[in-house]
């Protein structure tokens, strides 16, 4: 089968690589037919992590070919949506809603899945199937469950975004987009986007934004603040991963509301005197994104969200490379893959 492998920093393959195969009995394989790259892969992409012939990929969708013996839940022929971590979802962490920190859980990044084909471990507890065939132009939607969508829920869901609330964006890439989306769905009453990118801006908007800011750091605090009555907004999603976006969201957030962070964390320190004295909640991390698919997949099945308008730039597999040097150079906010 052919699947992406990142050589090296800016080095970006698509190759040859060895059929899956079933390896313990809750596997299963299944044929991918979209995949996609997320911010994520940029990090190693600009040099930021190591990076030395790593498959490559989280993200999928596709139609299960072949099960593990102890597989129950899906069957060959079933249209599947997975998280990017593989889990049980039956442990004592999953039952509580926290798959992404499953006791037996597998980072679907190690295993890679811009590719043709997969192996998805713990098959039972991962994938969701949908009600039917999706017709193709869900297939961009059903893609940004996988991941952008669920991470974007569940930041939602951690700042406590809900009706009666103000809530803002700290980033504006798919995650963040996504954010936006969620907080609309969870009944927000003000949505404030950080934005500088006129396309992203509109998108956000079309996503349920009432508020666009295009300030930064302080002075972007300044102007949420200016917003909200000089209080801060009660939820705040940090969907970046850096220092100044951390400390963004938490100057942004008034005292008792919420930060729900999902951006990547590189080089991120609060300062503890900051922090004691902002009076906020903070949580986040790796999004659970197997709590949210059924409910995920049901408003895309029944048409009423449209997050794979996220997807500004569709490619064939064999144009990974293409797709990478897109996203790094900022002309494309995420890319689709298609097989």
């Amino acid at each position: 089968m052919r699947g992406v492998v990142m050589y090296e920093p800016g080095d970006v393959r698509v190759e040859e690589r060895a059929d899956p195969q079933i390896i313990e009995p809750t596997d299963a394989i299944i044929r991918l037919t979209a995949t996609c790259i997320c911010g994520s892969d940029l990090w190693p992409y600009r040099g930021a992590e190591p990076v030395d012939h790593q498959v490559m990929g989280h993200e999928y969708v596709g139609v299960v070919e072949q099960v593990g013996s102890e597989v129950r839940t899906v069957t060959v022929g079933d249209f599947v949506v997975g998280s990017f971590w593989a889990s049980d979802n039956t442990c004592e962490i999953c039952r509580a809603g926290y798959q992404a920190y499953c006791v037996h859980r597998v980072l679907m990044g190690t295993i890679g899945t811009q590719s043709e084909l997969t192996r998805i471990p713990l098959a039972d507890g991962t994938l969701v199937a949908t009600p039917g065939q999706p017709d193709a132009d869900l297939i961009p939607s059903l893609m940004a469950a996988s991941d952008v969508l669920g991470t974007g829920w569940f930041a939602a869901v951690a700042a406590d975004a809900g009706p009666g609330k103000t809530v803002a964006v700290v980033g504006d890439g798919a995650v963040g987009l996504m954010g936006v989306l969620a907080a609309r769905e969870l009944g927000a009453e003000r949505i404030i986007a950080f934005s500088r990118h006129a396309d992203r801006q509109a998108l956000a908007r079309e996503f349920g934004a009432t508020d666009i800011v295009e300030e930064r750091g302080e002075a972007g605090v300044a102007r949420v603040k200016e917003l909200t009555d000089g209080l801060g907004a009660h939820s705040v999603i940090e969907a970046v991963g850096t220092q100044e976006a951390m400390m963004q969201a938490i100057h942004s957030t008034r005292a008792g509301g919420h930060v729900g962070f999902v951006g990547v964390s590189h080089d991120v320190a609060i300062p503890g005197d900051e922090l004691f004295m902002a009076g906020v909640h903070l949580h986040g991390g790796p999004a659970p994104v197997r709590e949210y698919l059924p409910h995920l997949i049901q408003l895309i099945w029944d048409r009423k969200i449209n997050p794979g308008k996220v997807f500004d730039l569709t490619l064939p597999l064999s144009e990974a490379a293409a797709g990478y040097a897109a996203m790094d150079e900022r002309r494309a906010t995420k890319v689709l893959l298609t097989l």
